[in-house]
């Protein structure tokens, strides 16, 4: 594999690092700025959302511009964004340092994506973007305990000083070893919606959407759920914890490998259709820990499978939008997630039984699986790169 690939997979663990490192340790935070628990939790709220938002938007609003320059820009705010957290002193200092921080860290995963599928042969394409998608995932599950451990050490401040650190190292590598890359030719923005309202395209992100809304649906409340399912306390809760991470950081390796073997489309339904069964039967391994836990990392190593096939299938049925495509679909996981973890306290606030979000979430993931066959069946772009519905 490339090993640029790796330098950008490494600078996606340093940037992702940011936007759930803080969900553990966010009763210290709202401690020190003097502000309720669930103001402080906004902080992870308007991440998400200027995530998902400003990703797209600075994607086109940045097209010209040479793609390692851009890169090392973004990398320069990001660094920023993250002293300003550790020298915050109100809540509003840091949410302004929160807001740059999500829109920096937007463009750099798309422009890793984008980059890492440029840099490579097709036939290898989706395993770049595994890597890259191993990153991200990493980041985002190994966050929350990795800031409690540094919180407890050496306090919240600390936990972003060394993000900070993390992001020079990024420059360095990136500044190094990636050569320069050219902008792409604007595409228009009229052109750019079409192909995201098309059928074929806007029903593939809604597919990656309700894969992790699904997911979160249960995820975001999975301590309660080894506590109330099996009776599990605090250590063995952070050792299922440090399990799921490890098998959701492969299965981003994984869902690459398999989509270059075995093509983007069967990937795609092979992935959502297992991992509905995984999560439907997971409370039925409750039983015994010996059978949930090889269940438990299925469904992690699941969750994160279909980003590659889902953005290389994206890139080939509309070459000429497909950075932006791999943009929005970022944007739709991040939407999964929030309104996953929102669907989720819905149903347990109406069951008050936690196995049950598993169940409704295995729904969700059944319309993922209902979206993704239908923009598979439907026509390929035409010559003009407007995909026909």
């Amino acid at each position: 594999m490339n090993v640029r690939v790796f330098i950008l997979a490494l600078s996606t663990v340093a940037v992702g690092l940011v936007e759930l490192i803080i969900g553990g340790i966010l009763p210290t935070i709202a401690d020190d700025l003097n502000v309720t628990l669930s103001s402080a939790g906004q902080l992870i709220t308007i991440f998400a959302l200027i995530y998902a938002i400003s990703g797209p938007v600075l994607l086109v609003l940045t097209s010209k511009i040479e793609r390692k320059k851009l890169y090392l820009i973004s990398l320069f705010i990001f660094f920023i964004s993250n002293i300003l957290t550790f020298y915050s002193s109100t809540f509003t200092f840091m949410m302004f340092a929160r807001v740059l921080s999500a829109m920096s860290t937007a463009l750099i995963v798309v422009l890793s994506l984008t980059i890492a599928a440029k840099i490579v042969a097709p036939s290898h394409r989706a395993k770049a973007l595994g890597l890259i998608y191993m990153g991200i995932s990493s980041s985002l599950v190994m966050g929350v305990p990795l800031g409690i451990l540094i919180s407890d050490a050496l306090g919240w401040r600390v936990i972003f000083l060394g993000i900070a650190l993390l992001s020079i190292g990024s420059f360095i590598l990136i500044s190094i070893f990636l050569g320069k890359i050219p902008g792409e030719k604007t595409v228009p923005l009229s052109k750019q919606l079409k192909a995201v309202g098309s059928l074929k395209i806007g029903s593939a992100h809604l597919a990656t959407m309700f894969m992790l809304a699904g997911h979160y649906t249960l995820y975001a409340y999975f301590t309660p759920f080894l506590e109330a399912e099996l009776h599990l306390s605090a250590n063995w809760i952070s050792l299922f914890y440090l399990l799921f991470g490890i098998a959701a950081v492969s299965g981003g390796a994984f869902g690459g490998i398999l989509s270059d073997s075995i093509g983007t489309h069967k990937s795609i339904i092979m992935v959502i259709l297992s991992f509905a069964v995984v999560l439907f039967l997971l409370p039925f391994s409750t039983f015994s820990m010996i059978l949930f836990i090889p269940v438990m990392m299925i469904w992690a190593a699941l969750s994160w499978s279909l980003a590659p096939p889902q953005q290389s299938y994206l890139i080939e049925t509309d070459p000429v939008t497909s950075d932006i495509q791999q943009s929005f679909n970022n944007s739709a996981l991040q939407i999964g997630i929030s309104l996953g973890s929102a669907f989720g306290g819905l149903v347990l606030s109406q069951t008050g039984t936690v196995s049950h979000t598993a169940w409704f979430g295995a729904v969700l993931v059944i319309l993922a699986l209902i979206c993704a066959v239908f923009s598979i069946t439907r026509k390929v772009q035409s010559k003009d790169s407007s995909v026909a519905a």
